[in-house]
């Protein structure tokens, strides 16, 4: 394991605008320690200057913990388990991808199962890992984001910038997450399990928690293009 990302962990305050972004990873890890309420609360508080078209602020946001969470990940894993089909209230990939993105999807997820060691053909263990996307990975608190039906592509925009500016000023204060887009696949269950009107979308999950220092798929972290990879500068 690599020791420099196991004491980065150990101290892991992100007190720059800068730190938080370089440090902002998909945690797939978490440790047995629970969060406290008002730290959970300012979070979302800083994250809500997140800007909005017209000051929309579409966000909604339901934070799950204790038998709230335990029960939604059961259902939601049940589902998996079972080769339920899923069925978004929203597409969130072209179908089919295309490349360049197609390459980059297979290059995510190889490297994912690579640091964990797991081979092409081992369907089950590979079957095991994503299913731990519906318990959250073990993070003692899971959020779900959802959003209006009215509401149009421009306010997906906005929300992104909302989701992001939680991950951020979670990094703030030593936390870690992982934005789920999986706890989108069955969002009658969330909403039956939630007791959420079927006029709110629901956008994605988020694991939310202290990051496991010792675990082994914490070191993973894909590549990022180079700036000049995907920038014009025109003058």
């Amino acid at each position: 394991m690599d020791r420099n990302l196991e004491n980065n962990f150990a101290d892991d305050v992100s007190t720059t605008v800068e730190a938080a972004l370089a440090s902002r990873r998909s945690i797939r890890a978490f440790l047995d320690r629970p969060l406290a309420r008002d730290a959970i609360e300012d979070m979302l508080r800083l994250a809500s200057f997140a800007p909005s078209g017209s000051n929309f602020q579409p966000w909604r946001v339901y934070v799950l913990s204790g038998n709230a969470r335990w029960r939604l990940t059961q259902v939601l894993k049940e589902a998996y388990l079972s080769n339920v089909a899923p069925s978004r209230d929203y597409p969130y990939y072209m179908d089919p991808i295309e490349e360049p993105f197609l390459a980059r999807r297979r290059l995510c997820g190889w490297g994912l199962y690579k640091k964990l060691e797991i081979e092409r053909h081992e369907k089950e263990r590979m079957t095991t890992q994503r299913a731990r996307n519906y318990d959250f990975y073990d993070a003692p608190v899971g959020l779900i984001f959802t959003i209006d039906k009215r509401l149009e592509t421009g306010s997906y925009l906005d929300y992104g910038m909302f989701i992001q500016s939680v991950a951020l000023a979670a990094r703030g204060k030593g936390l870690h997450s992982c934005i789920q887009a999986a706890m989108s696949e069955y969002p009658d269950l969330v909403r039956r399990e939630l007791g959420l009107s079927s006029d709110e979308l629901v956008l994605c999950g988020m694991a939310l928690g202290y990051a496991d220092p010792k675990a082994i798929v914490n070191e993973y972290r894909p590549s990022r293009r180079p700036v000049e990879d995907f920038t014009s500068f025109i003058n």
